[in-house]
C-alpha cells in the first residue's frame, strides 16, 4: 500500500499514508492484520469508492443531489473516533440515575507497570475490574459496611502527549446502598488510604495474571513506592449537571490521543505538535520523528473486540433498570436527590453534525429550497443494499440520461466526481 503520492487534506493522514509502509518494516510487530485494516480503513475513510455511500435525490424539482459518503468508524481515525466519543457520552449520560451525584476517579501506575500492560494484554482485560473492586473496598472500609454503589469505568491508555499511559477514568456514585436499601454518601475521602489500596489489588492482579514471574516486580514495587501508588478523587466537583458532565466526559475520558488541530507542523520527515502539561499547566510542544509519532497513536489500539468502556454495579444495563425507581425514591427520601438535573444531551445524526459544523443544512435541495430524500445506498463488498427510488415508479430510466417528469437532472462538478465513484 503505497500512498505517498496521494494527498490528505490533514496532516494526521498524510504522516500514516507517507510513513506506514517503512514504518511497519522497521517495526514488524506491529505489522498485524487488525492494525493494518485499521490503518487502512483510516485512510479511506470518507472516500465514497472505498467505502461506500449514501445519495440524497431531490424528489421535487429533480435537480438536487448529495452524496455522502459512509465512515470507517474505526478508532484510529479521528474523525470517526469524535462521533464515537460523542455517541458514548449520549449514551452514558442517559444511563446515568436522576438526581444522583457522580464522582470522578483516576487511578493510575507507575510507568514499568504500564509497559508490562503493553506486553500481557491479560492485563489490561482485567485492570477495570480490580479498579472496579478497589473503589468497592474502598467505600466499604469508609462506611464500614458493605454499599452497593455504581461505576462507569473507561481503560485509557494515552497521556496528554500522546505517550502510553495507561490509567482508569471511573465516574462513580457519591455514595451506595446497603442491604437494607438505605443510602449512603461519601463525603469524606482518606487517600493515603485510597493509595495503599490501589497498590494492594495492582499487584495481587500482577500475581493472579503473571504468576510467579511476578514476584521481582512485585518485590520492586513495594520498595520504590511504599506509600502506594497514586489515585485521584475529584472532592471538588460533584457531578451533578448532566450538561457539565457531558462535555467533561469528552474532553478528559473518552477522547483520542490527539486531534487534528493540535499537529502544528509536519515536513515530511518529523512532527510538531503541542499538548497541555500535567506538570506545567501550560501548553508544550513536542518534536518527534514520523516513526516515533505513529507509534505513539497505534499503541492505543485495543485487541480486537476489547471493551475500553464498561460498566459496574448499580450501573450494570439489567441492575439498573431495575433499580431506578428505587434509587429514586430513596434519594428523595433522605433529602439527597439534586433537582432541575434534566437530561438535555441529544444523539447527533450526520445531517444535525453538518449543520453545527457548517450552518447549513445539507439535505436541503439548492435548486428548490425543500428537503431531499435518500435514493441509494451502496457498499463496496456487497453493492446496492437500498433503494429507494422503487417507490417512484413515475422516473424513467434511461443509459445516457435520467429525466424526472421531463426536467433534466443537473450535477455540479463536486457531485459527478463523487458520483464516478
Amino acid at each position: 500500500m503505497n500512498n505517498r503520492d496521494i494527498s490528505y487534506n490533514n496532516y494526521y493522514k498524510q504522516i500514516f499514508a507517507d510513513h506506514w509502509d517503512s514504518f511497519r518494516r522497521h517495526f514488524p510487530w506491529y505489522d498485524t492484520d487488525h492494525i493494518n485494516n485499521l490503518v487502512e480503513s483510516m485512510l479511506n475513510c470518507g472516500n465514497p469508492k472505498y467505502m461506500g455511500y449514501a445519495e440524497y435525490r431531490c424528489m421535487h424539482c429533480g435537480k438536487g443531489c448529495k452524496v455522502v459518503s459512509l465512515s470507517c468508524k474505526c478508532y484510529l481515525c479521528l474523525s470517526c473516533g469524535k462521533v464515537h466519543t460523542d455517541n458514548w457520552v449520549f449514551q452514558v449520560c442517559n444511563s446515568f440515575f436522576s438526581g444522583m451525584c457522580y464522582r470522578h476517579v483516576v487511578l493510575t501506575m507507575p510507568s514499568l507497570l504500564c509497559e508490562i500492560c503493553f506486553r500481557e494484554s491479560c492485563l489490561l482485560k482485567a485492570l477495570p475490574g480490580y479498579g472496579v473492586s478497589c473503589l468497592k473496598s474502598f467505600y466499604n472500609t469508609i462506611k464500614r459496611k458493605k454499599l452497593d454503589a455504581g461505576f462507569v469505568v473507561v481503560l485509557q491508555t494515552h497521556g496528554r502527549n500522546g505517550s502510553y499511559n495507561v490509567h482508569l477514568h471511573i465516574i462513580a456514585t457519591s455514595g451506595g446502598l446497603d442491604k437494607n436499601n438505605r443510602w449512603h454518601e461519601i463525603t469524606y475521602f482518606p487517600y493515603n488510604e485510597l493509595h495503599r489500596l490501589w497498590q494492594n489489588y495492582l499487584l495481587a492482579m500482577l500475581k493472579a495474571e503473571l504468576g510467579d514471574k511476578a514476584d521481582v516486580y512485585i518485590s520492586i514495587f513495594r520498595e520504590e513506592y511504599p506509600n502506594g501508588f497514586v489515585a485521584y478523587i475529584d472532592t471538588k466537583n460533584r457531578l451533578n449537571n448532566y450538561a457539565a458532565l457531558a462535555t467533561y466526559l469528552a474532553k478528559y475520558v473518552v477522547a483520542p490521543p490527539i486531534s487534528v488541530r493540535r499537529i502544528k507542523e509536519y515536513d515530511g520527515n518529523n512532527v510538531e505538535y503541542i499538548y497541555k502539561s500535567h506538570k506545567t499547566e501550560k501548553i508544550e510542544t513536542e518534536y518527534v520523528d514520523a516513526f516515533t509519532f505513529i507509534e505513539r497513536m497505534i499503541k492505543h489500539i485495543l485487541p480486537k473486540g476489547f471493551k475500553r468502556i464498561r460498566y459496574y454495579g448499580l450501573h450494570l444495563p439489567a441492575k439498573a433498570n431495575k433499580v431506578r425507581g428505587l434509587l429514586e425514591q430513596v434519594l428523595r427520601y433522605s433529602g439527597r436527590i439534586i433537582k432541575n438535573t434534566v437530561k438535555i444531551i441529544q444523539k447527533l445524526n450526520y445531517r444535525k453534525r453538518y449543520k453545527e459544523s457548517v450552518g447549513t443544512d445539507p439535505l436541503i435541495c439548492p435548486y428548490c429550497g425543500l428537503e431531499m430524500e435518500l435514493w441509494v445506498m451502496h457498499h463496496p463488498d456487497y453493492g446496492v443494499f437500498y433503494e429507494g427510488y422503487t417507490e417512484y415508479h413515475e422516473i424513467l430510466y434511461d443509459k445516457k440520461e435520467e429525466e424526472v417528469n421531463d426536467k433534466k437532472i443537473e450535477f455540479s462538478n463536486t457531485e459527478q466526481m463523487l458520483l464516478a465513484f
